[in-house]
């Protein structure tokens, strides 16, 4: 460790956050910004897979590769972990979609505070799943924020804020890691204020008042009820869920039994005034791209890549082959539960 330079230690658990420390790492060794990673905190392994095993978060995994010292406390309240801390004596901490919350003894310790990156324009998307529900509503500019913490959730000073331009091909992993790629280099950007002290002057308070909240995306959203939502919203809702949990829909080919399709790409339909197909049938769009649909609005949805179950992911054309002379066509949940109950019945 070289002596004069910032003592940082870095917080963050998934893979975005782990792109984020590539950076920083990156930037310590080449002696920009006058800092050195200290420690990294994660949250602990989980099991995962079929056989349950432990699996260390990315953030872990990327740190024990760059050989820093890695504390996994099972919260930030942990009085081990606030003790460990302690004793590195943190000039700052960062933090990058840790997942924790931290509370006012850890915030009082590092010299310079703490530094959060959040994928969102903050006031704007307060929560756990900022960049989610901007996708989810259709935003056209998101952006990212680098604002310092404070115990009340995502409301710190704004040091640092970059706008984006938001694309309808933008899908929420992809774009995420995005975010938090802009948002290390903000920060990377402002460290010198902060050693300094003259960012003080360019903190700019958040209006609690226009603040929107971003609520935790549960399993259950990932259902598609086309009937009730536009093209609009389902298109959205496949980009913002995208990853996880996904969005599935019921699809019927034939006569065979409907089953949930996860629906992995979907474009809107393009051309002005496209004719719906008629009631809840799927058609393969002029340029055997997608699978077109009408929403229960009479919007027209085009599904681009389908996953059937116990199946890999296939494009439009090879669903549609595999329909042979059936078709196929949507159905609401009640529809396919009936279906299925049926036929479980007839057997």
């Amino acid at each position: 460790m070289s002596a004069g330079r910032k003592r940082v230690v870095f917080l963050g658990t998934p893979a975005c956050a782990a792109r984020s420390l590539e950076l920083l790492i990156a930037a310590a060794s080449e002696g920009r910004a006058d800092f050195e990673l200290v420690a990294v905190v994660s949250t602990p392994p989980v099991k995962q897979g079929r056989k349950m095993r432990l699996t260390n978060s990315p953030v872990q995994v990327t740190a024990e590769a760059a050989e820093l010292p890695v504390l996994t406390p099972p919260n930030a309240k942990d009085e081990a972990f606030l003790a460990a801390l302690a004793e590195l004596q943190p000039d700052l901490c960062i933090t990058a979609a840790y997942g924790c919350f931290l509370p006012q003894t850890f915030l009082d310790m590092p010299k310079f505070g703490t530094l959060n990156i959040h994928p969102s324009l903050l006031p704007l998307y307060r929560g756990a799943a900022p960049l989610q529900r901007c996708l989810e509503a259709g935003d056209e500019v998101g952006g990212v924020t680098v604002a310092f913490t404070v115990l009340k959730m995502d409301a710190g000073p704004v040091l640092r804020q970059q706008t984006k331009q938001m694309s309808d091909d933008d899908h929420f992993p992809q774009l995420l890691t995005e975010m938090f790629e802009s948002g290390t280099e903000l920060l990377l950007d402002a460290l010198p204020s902060v050693w300094d002290g003259s960012c003080e002057q360019a903190l700019v308070p958040q209006v609690d008042g226009d603040a929107t909240k971003a609520a935790k995306v549960q399993k259950e959203e990932a259902e598609l009820d086309l009937s009730a939502i536009s093209a609009v919203q389902a298109h959205n809702r496949v980009r913002a869920f995208s990853g996880w949990p996904s969005t599935w829909a019921w699809l019927q080919a034939g006569e065979a039994l409907p089953v949930k399709a996860k629906l992995l790409r979907t474009r809107l339909a393009k051309a002005p005034g496209v004719e719906p197909p008629p009631g809840r049938e799927l058609r393969l769009s002029k340029d055997g791209k997608a699978l077109q649909l009408a929403c229960g609005d009479g919007s027209v949805l085009e599904l681009i890549e389908v996953t059937l179950p116990g199946k890999k992911p296939v494009g439009a054309k090879a669903y549609w082959n595999g329909c042979k002379d059936g078709g196929s066509r949507w159905l609401t949940s009640a529809d396919a539960e009936a279906a299925v109950a049926l036929a479980s019945d007839a057997a």
